[in-house]
Order: C-alpha cells, then sequence, then structure tokens
C-alpha cells in the first residue's frame, strides 16, 4: 500500500516577530530558520518517517533554492518524482512568528501552480486500487480535479487537505475520503461551526472529516458519529508545520494498524503535533523517525 503526495516543496525562511505587523507598518524581526518545507513536502516527509511508502509528486525550479531543496529531500525516506520548470523559480515560504508561537505564512505557489495532470499522470503509473492520495491546496483547482478523477478512475482512497484555501474547491469535495482542516476553511466553505460545520461535511458524502481546533484539540466526523478528541499539552516555540504533522500522522497510524482514521490515530497525532511545536523550524521541527516509531 503506498500514499502519492501531490503537492508543492518549498523553502521556508522563519522570522521572529514580537507581534503581527499592520497595515503600512515596518517592524524588527529576526531569522531563526531557512528549512525546507511546503505543505505537499512536509505531508510526504512525516508520512514517509511513519513508516509509510510515500511518493512526492512536485514541480521544482532549476536555481540554487531549488538545488537546496533536493538535497535536503534528499536525506529524507521519501521517494521523490520532481518535475523541473527551467523557466520558474522555486517555490518559497515566509514563515511570521510572534512571541505566542503563532504564524503567518506567505507562500508562493508559481512551481505548484504549474503542475497539470498531464505531468502527474505518467508519475502515478504505478498506483494501484487502494493506494492513497494526498492533496493540498496549493495546486490550481483545474489540476485538482483533474487528479482527483485520475484517482478515482484507478480505484484510490483520496485525502485533502484545502490549504491554503480558495473557495472554487468546495464543488469537489464531495465524496472524499477524508477531509482534514481548520476552523477557519470550515467557516469559510459551510458557513457553519465546529459540530455543525462537520456534520454538513459529513453530508457531502465524504467518509471521514477531522476539524481541527489548535488547543482545543479536534472534532473526528464519521458515520459513527462526531466525537471530541483533546490536544496534548505542550510548551509552544513554532507552529510551523503543526497540522502537516497531525494529518500524516494520523494517517499513518491508521494504515500501520490496517484500519482508518479514528480516535486513536487522531490522540497519537496529537502526540506528534505537541512535538513539532516544541522546536523552530520546519522538517527540522518533525518527530525523528525513531520518536515516531515509539509513538506509533
Amino acid at each position: 500500500m503506498k500514499v502519492f503526495v501531490v503537492g508543492n516543496i518549498a523553502m521556508d525562511q522563519t522570522l521572529a516577530v514580537d507581534r503581527m505587523p499592520i497595515e503600512g507598518e515596518s517592524i524588527f524581526g529576526s531569522k531563526i530558520s531557512s528549512d525546507l518545507g511546503g505543505k505537499g513536502t512536509n505531508q510526504a516527509i512525516v508520512l514517509a518517517r511513519c513508516g509509510i511508502p510515500t511518493i512526492l509528486i512536485a514541480a521544482i525550479g532549476t536555481d540554487a533554492q531549488s538545488q537546496q531543496m533536493r538535497e535536503k529531500l534528499s536525506r529524507e525516506p521519501v521517494i521523490a518524482r520532481l518535475i523541473e520548470r527551467l523557466d520558474i523559480s522555486g517555490d518559497a515560504t515566509i514563515v511570521l512568528k510572534d512571541v505566542h508561537g503563532g504564524n503567518v505564512n506567505i507562500t508562493t505557489v508559481d512551481c505548484a501552480r504549474s503542475l497539470q495532470i498531464s505531468d502527474v499522470r505518467p508519475l502515478m503509473s504505478d498506483a494501484e486500487a487502494g493506494d492513497l492520495l494526498v492533496l493540498q491546496g496549493n495546486l490550481s483547482v483545474a489540476a485538482t480535479s483533474d487528479i482527483i478523477q485520475e484517482a478515482r478512475k484507478k480505484k484510490m482512497r483520496i485525502a485533502l487537505n484545502p490549504s491554503p484555501l480558495v473557495p472554487e474547491i468546495s464543488p469537489f469535495l464531495a465524496g472524499l475520503d477524508v477531509l482534514f482542516l481548520n476552523e477557519h476553511e470550515a467557516e469559510e466553505i459551510t458557513g457553519l461551526r465546529k459540530r455543525a460545520a462537520v456534520q454538513y461535511l459529513l453530508d457531502l458524502s465524504i467518509d471521514v472529516v477531522v476539524l481541527t481546533l489548535g488547543a482545543s484539540g479536534s472534532l473526528l466526523g464519521s458515520k459513527n458519529g462526531i466525537v471530541d478528541v483533546p490536544a496534548q499539552v505542550a510548551e509552544v516555540a513554532d507552529s510551523t508545520g503543526a497540522g502537516d504533522t497531525f494529518q500524516s500522522v494520523a494517517i499513518g497510524s491508521a494504515l500501520r494498524r490496517r484500519g482508518w482514521i479514528d480516535s486513536i490515530a487522531l490522540s497519537i497525532a496529537a502526540m506528534a503535533a505537541a512535538i513539532t511545536v516544541s522546536r523552530f523550524g520546519t522538517s527540522a521541527a518533525f518527530p525523528t523517525k525513531a520518536e515516531l516509531e515509539e509513538l506509533l
């Protein structure tokens, strides 16, 4: 059983600020880290560290920063299937982190949005029925739709994390196997909050809905109802990548137990996310293979 993550790869630059700036304001900051990132890459790295055979499909530039990304990714247990873009610089993310551990991300998507089904289809030729496709919100809506259709032809399961959120993604949510999203995204899509939002999404024939609530934990919605799963208490240094850790460890836990996402998977995921938020950086902050093996 394999997981195909089709998404983005980026270099994260994390800056520490006392508080987030307001419009027109200039503030001081200090550089904390430069690290491999991008939601697709984050999710692929954590899944692979969970011991799940994971293939990352992403577009990348040929500039010096892209070469750095390649080198960092080569140290991870991820099967990388990267598509070179000679005329586009590699994507990058600026992360602003405040003194409370909160963050704001600004991501370029020139490479990510260049991906088309014609790029992806040959790189998924070995996908089989029962394999899992994992998508995020960085690709174009057209590419996301085409990739979902391709996966359904192959009878793959499909997981979506619609972040960064664009409203045009809503028509493609129906019938997903699992949807991971946060409170803001859920309210934007449904106009509802918490349990009401989860029920709305379940009514779209989504098999499992996971709504993350930050320090309040998460809600797990399925055919068995909606249950609360508490968060893990943690000292927050930097919350970058915590959601990606949570999602991938939840999936990894389910797959390793030959089941599907349940409250056990989300409880283990919460412990893994607590490790991530206690450290600075992106991929450098993720739990190690040894730490994940102990949790799983």
